[in-house]
């Protein structure tokens, strides 16, 4: 088991990941901020979902993420059809555009990385990238509502 000292530490360091995170977010075009890079990447991973279910997600309250959805919904990166089980929500959906945009903010974050990390080989990389995993796996779900409600089958 770690020592109360190295989880000390190991909380000092995590700031400095969050930083990271910031800085990374910076670089992305105007266009693409932070927020809603999270959106596209959570419609990517796990697909057709509603609202409600996004919202939980990036763990924000509706009116945030109706305002995400809005700026996407804009932009042509996301498409809303109705829901076949309940007319009155909407389904989000990625599209093709989306994905690029996706791919294109997926790729700038990768070269920030590379650009500060070219003195670290690969196995360095994968070495933090399973660790960060493995922390991220001990936590679990981190997200406000996720202890509150049990994960949904259906496409939410």
């Amino acid at each position: 088991m770690a020592t109360k000292e190295h989880c000390a530490e190991l909380a000092r360091q995590l700031r400095v990941v969050i930083a990271v995170g910031r800085e990374v977010g910076r670089a992305l075009p105007p266009e693409t901020p932070p927020a809603t890079v999270a959106a596209l990447t959570i419609l990517g991973r796990h697909g057709e979902m509603r609202m409600s279910r996004l919202a939980e997600y990036l763990d924000v309250d509706m009116s945030v993420t109706s305002r995400h959805v809005a700026h996407l919904v804009e932009r042509g990166w996301i498409d809303r059809t109705p829901d076949a089980l309940d007319r009155r929500s909407r389904l989000l959906r990625l599209n093709p555009h989306g994905e690029k945009v996706l791919a294109a903010s997926s790729d700038r974050a990768a070269e920030v990385l590379a650009a500060h990390l070219s003195d670290w080989s690969d196995d360095d990389v994968d070495q933090l990238t399973g660790l960060l995993d493995r922390l991220r796996l001990s936590f679990g779900d981190c997200r406000t509502g996720a202890h509150a409600h049990p994960p949904r089958t259906h496409a939410n």
